[in-house]
């Protein structure tokens, strides 16, 4: 599918790529096993991500060419379907899944209350939701940006008191991409986890990370939350491809700046050829 500005497809690099695929890669290890439902799916590609652990998943999306898109892309995994469904009408039966998920959905729709009500509804007494949403304050106040395919963006309080309604045990995370140095023991997966940030230049770093999310990710349930509930997690792509383009960018401002002196030496050496020229 081409991408329109908003949604994410595979073929997206960078930044965007980060941010959606490591929704998906938080929700992967707690979908094992379960029915999993995908509400707003898009391209379809987490709903085959989640398939690859769970016992179903659904996917369901309003835009029929995303279903149609999906289906063609997708459709051979058994325990994968896909359906065009109204995230905010949901046609399914009462407590049928286990888990639902639904990334970057909230801010596009106007019947927000709606959607949590459907969700609740679909799942178990003790399935789990996962959200994400961005954060009204740092995605849009302070940048200045208007995103012209958001209906309604929340703020934190705005958030969790929207999943409050039916969730008495929501987990809330930031998500934002970082530039981090990481430093792990190559003779054990990591049990534990030391964060610092530098607030500024020649600042001592403190302990934590202390930045300001640009979005929000929400794990909820009505009972006790899953105890592999992780405090910190990372994604990366082994090809790197924030780097690839960072590194390619910086490539091309060395060259124009090669370019840039070229120039001006050129100018220099053609004006003082004119001086030489004129008569005195």
């Amino acid at each position: 599918m081409p991408f329109d500005g908003e949604r994410f497809t595979p073929e997206c690099v960078r930044e965007i790529r980060y941010e959606h695929l490591a929704r998906y890669a938080f929700a992967l290890g707690l979908a094992r096993g379960k029915r999993v439902l995908d509400a707003a799916c898009g391209e379809g590609y987490g709903s085959a991500m989640l398939a690859s652990a769970a016992a179903s998943v659904l996917g369901v999306d309003v835009a029929p060419d995303a279903i149609a898109h999906a289906k063609a892309r997708y459709g051979t995994q058994a325990n994968l379907r896909f359906s065009r469904m109204d995230c905010t009408a949901l046609d399914v039966p009462a407590a049928s899944f286990d888990m639902v998920v639904s990334f970057e959905t909230i801010e596009h729709v106007a019947a927000q209350r709606e959607l949590i009500a459907g969700f609740a509804r679909a799942l178990t007494a003790e399935g789990l939701l996962i959200v994400s949403s961005p954060d009204k304050r740092t995605y849009s106040d302070i940048s200045g940006f208007r995103n012209e395919f958001h209906v309604r963006e929340l703020y934190r309080d705005e958030l969790l008191a929207l999943l409050g309604e039916h969730f008495p045990q929501v987990r809330l995370y930031g998500q934002k991409l970082l530039f981090q140095s990481v430093t792990w023991n190559l003779g054990n997966h990591p049990r534990t986890v030391v964060t610092s940030t530098q607030s500024a230049s020649h600042a001592n770093p403190r302990p934590g990370l202390d930045y300001a999310p640009l979005y929000f990710i929400a794990v909820c349930s009505r009972g006790p939350l899953p105890e592999q509930l992780a405090d910190l997690a990372l994604f990366g792509d082994r090809e790197e491809s924030v780097y690839a383009h960072y590194n390619g960018e910086v490539r091309k401002n060395m060259a124009a700046g090669r370019r840039i002196a070229e120039l001006e030496a050129e100018i220099i050496r053609l004006q003082d050829e004119l001086n030489l020229r004129r008569p005195r």
